[in-house]
């Protein structure tokens, strides 16, 4: 659908090109199956929809939605996005497939490469994932390989549901919170994927611009973002978690029993159920997302800056604590030096976590953009020295991205591009999507590696 914010939309990454828009007439939920509790979509079904069509059906069925909704259920999972019920891993509960291989010739993948009785899909393709041989499905997320058409998907049956934030009051609690997180995570004791967010991020999501605090020079001071929280009904806190726990009224109040106790070591945190926090509040936003609701409150932060757009860097970081303070270090420090504020967003599991940080820019300005650019280029090569790469990146980052993963003297890339080159020989589709260049194209200048490498297409940005 085009909705892919924050890495790159709908842009083609060669000029030039034809962009096929699967989202406007390929929009129907194909199947839903309340007793298998999955479902079948279109690229162009959006989160939005797919609850709709569960709603009408009345069954008990959630879907699992990212921070916002109005992206398209399939392509959020071919980018390996994630959400926030036990159903996160979007591609995990993926189920099945159809591919538009670059010959034009059709490929189902999982059990729906057998067919049905009399020529019906068979009855488990959104059932069992891999079927007979190899899976294959991996090689058409984040690639260039084929278009996916159809996509299968599990639902999560409805349950009980509690969602909750904890506050901690001092910056350097940070490790320590990510230490409690892992063991807890780990023992299945969180219900979900929680997020781990820093005070400047109530300030955002208030929809409130940035001057309504600070309108001083340079990025956002540490004290002013103190000062402004205390008018808010958190208070003077410095990190929140935001968690939700699923099951029965007695299960729920076990898990947090034992969620309180463990973060009860860091002195001063706070733990408080929605009913605790007024109606626009953005734990309520968190109430809907965490129970399978699609919602658009995530976009209040665009109010920051004037003209506001942004860019995520997101890395991979293992969960500890020691990690997780090198990689906010770096984040810190850089954003520091291009000037601009930090938005860190840790998603957070047993083993590792997805740090999201956002880079609101005025994509009226030249200088701005410039200074994303650079800020980003800077942070993938830091982190990967650290050896945290990104899982997902705009497309003007692809080819740095690609170069980071070098083991093997870039066994990975090579691999790539040998399925690219069997696959679709002459390069037509989505050419340098995730660095994946067809040997047409290959050492002819097409990369994007720093800002030597400017003109129509990074102007754009």
């Amino acid at each position: 659908m085009g909705r892919n914010l924050g890495y790159g939309g709908a842009s083609p990454r060669v000029p030039g090109s034809v962009v096929i828009d699967l989202g406007r007439k390929m929009n129907k939920v194909l199947n839903i199956d309340g007793e298998n509790a999955s479902c079948m979509v279109e690229p162009g079904v959006s989160y939005f929809k797919l609850y709709e069509e569960i709603q009408k059906t009345g069954l008990k069925l959630w879907i699992d939605t990212p921070d916002l909704g109005g992206g398209s259920v399939l392509g959020n999972a071919i980018d390996r996005g994630v959400g926030y019920t036990p159903y996160g891993d979007h591609f995990a509960n993926h189920c099945g497939m159809e591919i538009v291989l670059p010959d034009g010739s059709l490929l189902r993948t999982g059990m729906g490469a057998l067919p049905g009785k009399d020529g019906a899909d068979n009855p488990t393709w959104e059932s069992f994932q891999h079927a007979y041989g190899p899976a294959v499905d991996g090689i058409f997320s984040q690639s260039n390989f084929g278009i996916v058409t159809k996509m299968g998907f599990w639902l999560m049956p409805e349950t009980g549901h509690q969602s909750y934030m904890i506050t901690f009051p001092r910056d350097n609690d940070f490790e320590q919170i990510v230490e409690i997180i892992r063991p807890l995570a780990q023992r299945g004791i969180l219900g979900n994927i929680p997020q781990l967010r820093h005070a400047i991020q109530e300030l955002a999501v208030t929809g409130k611009p940035r001057t309504t605090w600070y309108n001083g020079p340079g990025h956002f001071p540490r004290d002013v973002i103190r000062e402004g929280v205390k008018q808010l009904p958190v208070g003077d806190v410095s990190w929140i978690f935001y968690g939700t726990q699923y099951g029965d009224t007695a299960s729920i109040s076990s898990q947090l029993s034992l969620i309180k106790s463990a973060f009860a070591a860091i002195p001063g945190s706070k733990f408080l159920l929605p009913s605790d926090l007024p109606p626009d509040h953005y734990i309520h936003s968190r109430v809907q997302v965490c129970s399978g609701v699609p919602v658009l409150r995530e976009l209040d932060w665009l109010n920051w800056k004037p003209n506001a757009a942004h860019l995520f860097f997101s890395p991979i970081v293992p969960t500890r604590g020691s990690s997780a303070r090198v990689i906010h270090d770096i984040i810190t420090r850089l954003h520091a030096k291009y000037d601009f504020d930090v938005f860190p967003t840790l998603c957070v599991a047993g083993r590792e976590m997805h740090y999201i940080a956002n880079i609101v820019y005025d994509r009226s300005s030249e200088d701005e953009k410039r200074r994303a650019r650079e800020l980003m280029r800077e942070m993938i090569d830091e982190a990967a020295r650290e050896g945290f790469g990104e899982y997902r990146t705009h497309l003007l980052f692809a080819d740095q991205v690609a170069g980071t993963y070098s083991w093997g003297g870039g066994a990975l890339r090579r691999f790539n591009e040998t399925l690219k080159d069997a696959l679709d020989p002459n390069g037509i589709l989505a050419p340098g999507r995730s660095g994946i260049w067809p040997k047409g194209y290959r050492g002819k200048g097409w990369e994007l590696v720093g800002e030597k490498a400017k003109g129509c297409v990074t102007a754009r940005m």
